[in-house]
């Protein structure tokens, strides 16, 4: 049976919440933006005419218009203070990541609204953290939580920066929200930088660029590994890769490695599918993910066209509307949100420093 669209609003105009209307331009028979919160007349004009959305002035009045769910999509400072107002008016939120911009912005969010629960089960306040859904990611969760490698014991991330890596370590290795090691160093570096989300600079100058390296210790001989460049993102030269090892394999970005006998080490790969090259007319997108002849991850979103990541997005809202309609679990618990960022926060703490930090088990971590 036909479902109606999801209704969702956003509080803020920048480019990421573009970015979330855009995608339900793309999809109008799942999305439906009810409107956007923005405070300058002049800006919601251009949002009306550019975006194709209503616009109104305040928080109550997009409460009003009834979207099941709004994304708070404003500064980091200011995300707190949109999602107590919101859940006020009882709308469940899916906040921008990270949901405070400091470890005690955290805490004070978390004994603020960490307690509230939607009639329907679940925190009323969920993130928006997509990272564990894009198709690769989700297919190595997929193979780890089906324990093709074994335990899993140590995983290496070069690809996302701080709370977006964190919650990739921490799902990836299957840990909750006790106390963390964190031994980290920053290291300063020319590197050359062509890209970035400005476009193309048509300068091959090498600059300074801080690579920070953290060793997580999670404990249990679980280790994390974080590795980030500055605009690794966008920048052409300097790669993304993941690494996952557990006690009967390992990972490696794309090629799985385990035993199938005592004797027999063998190699698989992660096989996307994708279309739209050369003679193939049905269009530019990657339809599945196999291993060893079976799908892993489907594409559900066939004929958007979308990128990896706007899939990871898309699946996320779509996982939101489900949640708030009863038909699914929670996408994200703003407990997970603070937990990726407080050890984020512990990184950066720990290479200013040069000495390690333990964070302690907050309150969120009885959730």
């Amino acid at each position: 049976m036909k479902t109606a669209p999801i209704r969702f609003g956003i509080v803020g105009s920048g480019w990421r919440a573009e970015f979330f209307t855009r995608l339900a331009r793309l999809l109008p028979e799942r999305l439906t933006v009810v409107g956007v919160v923005t405070r300058s007349a002049g800006r919601a004009a251009r949002v009306e005419a550019e975006w194709g959305v209503p616009t109104f002035r305040t928080v109550g009045e997009l409460c009003a218009a009834g979207p099941e769910f709004v994304i708070p999509s404003v500064p980091w400072e200011i995300t707190p203070q949109v999602v107590r107002e919101l859940v006020e008016h009882e709308v469940p939120v899916l906040a921008e990541t990270p949901p405070a911009s400091d470890v005690p912005g955290l805490r004070d969010l978390w004994e603020a609204v960490g307690g509230v629960t939607r009639a329907g089960g679940g925190a009323l306040v969920q993130v928006a953290e997509q990272y564990t859904l894009m198709p690769g990611h989700a297919a190595r969760l997929a193979l780890v939580r089906e324990g093709v490698i074994g335990e899993v014991t140590s995983v290496q991330v070069s690809s996302t920066h701080m709370y977006h890596a964190m919650s990739l370590i921490r799902h990836t290795l299957g840990v909750g929200h006790g106390p963390v090691t964190v031994t980290a160093r920053a290291f300063t570096a020319p590197l050359a930088d062509p890209l970035s989300p400005a476009g193309w600079s048509d300068d091959l100058t090498p600059k300074d660029a801080v690579t920070t390296l953290a060793l997580l210790d999670f404990g249990g001989a679980r280790t994390g590994l974080y590795d980030f460049t500055d605009n690794q993102w966008w920048n052409p030269l300097r790669a993304r890769r993941i690494v996952v090892r557990g006690s009967l394999g390992e990972m490696v970005d794309d090629t799985v490695v385990r035993m199938t006998d005592p004797r027999t080490a063998v190699e698989s790969p992660l096989t996307r599918r994708r279309t739209g090259t050369d003679l193939n007319l049905e269009g530019a997108e990657v339809h599945h993910i196999s291993f060893d002849g079976r799908v892993v991850w489907r594409n559900d979103y066939l004929g958007a066209s979308l990128s990896e990541d706007d899939l990871a997005v898309v699946d996320l809202l779509c996982r939101t509307g489900s949640w708030v309609r009863d038909a699914g679990p929670e996408p994200y618990p703003l407990a997970e949100g603070c937990q990726d960022h407080l050890l984020a926060l512990a990184v950066e703490e720990s290479a200013r420093t040069g000495a390690p930090v333990t964070t302690a088990a907050e309150a969120w971590a009885a959730r």
